[in-house]
């Protein structure tokens, strides 16, 4: 309820029926009959106005959300005329058309009221909204976790799960380049940068499932990033209280090499200081990303993508105190650390890309990628604690400490983690349009090469004695009877793996457009498959072979009213990655094979116009059937699988999102999700999967004062209700299914743009070299809310029961934010 009443006195304060006036982006390359680039040729849409360069581009901003009309004319060509257009708030939307010198062309471009034109359930998130949004790991991700379907309870990672899948089985790609993330990281607080840069950003497209045979074999979503190709000279800064990033656009005279280069680096020390365990952090992340493009004619262009990052988290505890339990029952756990942990991860990668066009309908693409990750993990932690009720008599002397001791003890956790991984992949991609019918086909190889050595141990201490682990060939009546054999640790694993992995895959889809009296139809047929041979040191080989066939059907009845309806199904098989080969014990099981899902997805698409503005409705429906699944645990970010394909899941749920223009000139939406994901493994019953997040709501609100146009506000309203809690080591998961508490945040950000494009200055003036120009602050968990994302299990040596102590996230934190474009 707060947060409704926040989102009421904020709307009531800043709400205005006047347009503030916002542009989108129409550009393209426009060809004649021969598929030579026109020089010259006039485009135009009411006031706007611009003229193609010597190589055929050209890039006009025009009005948003508003419907228009585009003219390309040019001296012994005729016109073409692109009508009614509904183009989004910061939308880019690519036309390359070819002029014809016999008959005048009206291109009948399917748009809806909000200038999405997709009709394979692809969601469309524009890359501005992405830079503007706060939150405490600002970028695209922190806006997919506002989207139906998508769920994180953990604002320092990056990482989401989607429908009920985990954080593996979801596919990443940047100009068709698939990109990885690191292996050992195991804590949202070891995670710092994504590896999007929202600054080189230009097109991003999301599929919460039910996706093309275009895409990768993972089980549940696919994020689609394109980075630009810049138009002008341009230079963005960002600086805040958390760090700070560089971007440079360059483009040469000709316009045939262009260049994004972005440096960032970031220290979360503000967000982790705001936590309940007090420390010396030196959590430091930074990286320096690059995509160069030359284009060598009309017919054939180069690109290379390139990323160097590293990730260097240095923590050294000083003590926590956590207090929980209930009003009746308060409970408090005291701890005392030694030691620290130093965890670096270093990441690089190297891509390039040709595209070749030997006709204005067929693309031929080569793609080839290097990938390469050094992560270590060392860790020397000595824990002191106490487990106790709170002493809550007023007026005692003893009040909000420890009355009385239910269990003291010591835990020591030492880790000596070491992997060195090398992927390479060489891929070709292929797409032929005729006559509505488009034909997509790919071939790919990858290597893989891991090296991983992994060395854990935890050893608990109480009351003088060592907890032995709780296994038939260590049971003896401890402390009463003494134990004369070696030390246990409690929990260890201790592994050295070499993993090669070969991998070939293809895919070929069909796809066409037809009109079946007035109703427009769409469909695709696609087919994937994938053969690898596994080998290393230490085990016998393996390799498995898999088919996926994958469709999808959209129809758009010619009603009055603007609705589409998609029908998704297919088969999703998702083949084992090193993590998921490697069990408890860190010991490799080359036997493990691909978990496979059947999913089916129907959904509606409605447009309409309210108050003069467009908005969209979007509703999917959607069941999973899964086999061969390797159940896991989730602790913070890090997963471990059992290495077994001895379990079967579902997993149902239906999504909705509402967006559109609330205030004019801005897009908001309002996403409600519900989930049912269960797993049984090995026969013995259904119980919920760690990503069981049954009911989701996010919010993304813009606005501004109508007086004071240039002052905006950003809010995102997250709520979530809790997933399971885990359990502790060695417990049976059937006998551990609490949860935790349901996860509620807000983030809000409030700036001051002092130039825009909208707004600039005459030269002369000081803010006339600024494109843009804007300061804010931002106050991450508005309501201070108490998040966990998993539990520390403490043990009552008299009693042996296990206590799940939550693991808090961040509590309220404020930020100060400059940006400015050149």
């Amino acid at each position: 309820m707060n947060y409704l009443k926040l989102l009421f006195l904020l709307t009531l304060f800043t709400y205005s029926s006047s347009l503030w006036a916002q542009k989108a982006t129409i550009t393209g390359v426009v060809l004649n009959e021969q598929e030579q680039p026109i020089y010259n040729v006039n485009i135009s849409s009411n006031r706007e106005g611009t003229f193609t360069d010597i190589t055929g581009f050209y890039l006009l901003e025009v009005l948003a959300d508003t419907e228009i009309s585009i003219t390309f004319s040019h001296l012994g060509h005729k016109n073409i005329v692109l009508e009614n257009l509904i183009l989004t708030t910061n939308e880019t939307f690519e036309f390359n058309p070819v002029m014809k010198t016999k008959v005048q062309q009206i291109d009948g471009v399917e748009v809806t009221a909000t200038g999405e034109k997709s009709t394979e359930g692809i969601t469309t998130i524009s890359a501005e909204l992405v830079r503007k949004i706060p939150g405490a790991n600002a970028g695209v991700e922190n806006v997919l976790k506002l989207l139906p379907g998508v769920s994180s309870n953990n604002e320092l990672s990056t990482q989401y799960s989607v429908r009920g899948g985990n954080y593996d089985e979801n596919l990443v790609y940047i100009n068709d380049i698939e990109v990885y993330r690191p292996f050992l990281i195991r804590s949202g607080q070891q995670e710092g940068l994504s590896f999007v840069n929202s600054h080189m950003v230009q097109n991003i497209e999301f599929s919460s499932g039910g996706f093309q045979a275009i895409y990768g074999d993972k089980l549940s979503s696919v994020l689609d990033i394109t980075y630009k190709r810049p138009a002008e000279f341009a230079l963005n800064i960002d600086a805040s209280f958390l760090g700070a990033s560089v971007t440079a656009e360059t483009i040469s005279k000709n316009k045939s090499f262009t260049s994004v280069t972005g440096a960032r680096y970031r220290n979360n020390s503000l967000l982790l200081n705001s936590q309940d365990t007090n420390a010396s952090f030196t959590p430091i992340f930074a990286d320096l990303q690059t995509y160069l493009t030359y284009q060598f004619n009309s017919k054939f262009n180069l690109s290379f993508l390139g990323n160097i990052s590293l990730n260097d988290y240095k923590n050294t505890p000083l003590t926590r105190q956590t207090n929980f339990g209930t009003i009746n029952n308060p409970q408090t756990l005291l701890v005392f650390f030694q030691g620290e942990e130093d965890n670096t991860y270093t990441t690089s990668m190297g891509a390039f890309k040709a595209n070749f066009n030997p006709k204005d309908n067929l693309s031929l693409n080569l793609i080839t990628s290097v990938y390469h990750t050094t992560e270590e993990e060392y860790s020397d932690v000595i824990s002191q604690y106490e487990l106790g009720e709170i002493e809550i008599e007023l007026g005692s002397d003893n009040a909000g400490n420890i009355g009385s001791s239910r269990g003291i003890g010591s835990q020591f956790n030492r880790a000596r983690n070491i992997l060195d991984a090398l992927i390479v992949n060489v891929a070709h991609k292929g797409l032929l349009n005729k006559d509505k019918v488009t034909w997509e086909w790919g071939l790919k190889y990858t290597h893989e090469d891991i090296r991983d050595q992994i060395r854990e141990s935890e050893f608990i201490d109480s009351l003088g004695f060592s907890v032995r682990p709780p296994l038939q060939e260590f049971q003896n009546n401890q402390p009463e009877e003494p134990f004369s054999a070696d030390i246990e640790p409690y929990s260890s694993i201790s592994a050295i793996n070499f993993v090669n992995t070969d991998r070939l895959s293809a895919y070929l889809q069909y796809s066409q457009r037809t009109l079946w009296n007035t109703t427009n139809i769409y469909y695709n047929i696609g087919l994937r498959a994938q053969y690898w041979v596994l080998s290393g040191e230490g085990f016998n080989s393996n390799s498995q072979f898999i088919l996926s066939p994958r469709g999808q059907f959209a129809l758009k009845p010619s009603w009055k009213a603007d609705m589409l309806f998609r029908l998704a199904a297919g088969i999703y098989q998702q083949p084992p990655f090193y993590r998921e080969l490697r069990d408890e014990t860190g010991t490799i099981r080359p036997e493990v094979e691909a978990q496979k899902s059947i999913q089916i997805v129907l959904g509606n698409e409605y447009s309409f116009d309210l108050w003069k503005r467009p908005f969209k409705l979007v509703s999917e429906v959607y069941y999973k059937d899964l086999t061969n699944v390797n159940p896991y645990t989730l602790e913070d970010v890090r997963i471990r699988y059992e290495a077994e394909n001895n379990a079967i899941a579902y997993a149902y749920g239906f999504d909705f999102r509402l967006n559109g223009a609330f205030v004019p000139g801005t897009e908001s939406w309002l996403s409600l999700g519900f989930l049912k994901t269960e797993e049984n493994i090995e026969d013995r019953g259904y119980i919920s999967r760690p990503s069981d997040q049954r009911f989701q709501i996010g919010i993304l609100w813009q606005d501004y004062i109508p007086s004071i146009p240039s002052l905006r506000m950003y809010l995102n309203l997250v709520y979530n209700t809790g997933v399971p809690g885990g359990s502790p080591n060695y417990a049976d998961p059937y006998e551990y299914q609490n949860r935790l508490r349901d996860y509620r945040r807000a983030d809000l950000g409030i700036s001051y743009i002092f130039v825009s494009i909208k707004d600039s200055y005459p030269k002369g003036h000081w803010l006339h070299s600024f494109e843009d120009l804007n300061l804010g602050f931002e106050i991450y968990n508005l309501f201070n809310n108490q998040n966990a994302i998993t539990n520390t299990w403490v043990r009552d040596v008299d009693s042996k029961q296990e206590f799940a102590v939550p693991n808090f996230m961040t509590s309220r934190v404020f930020n100060i934010k400059l940006g400015m474009r050149f």
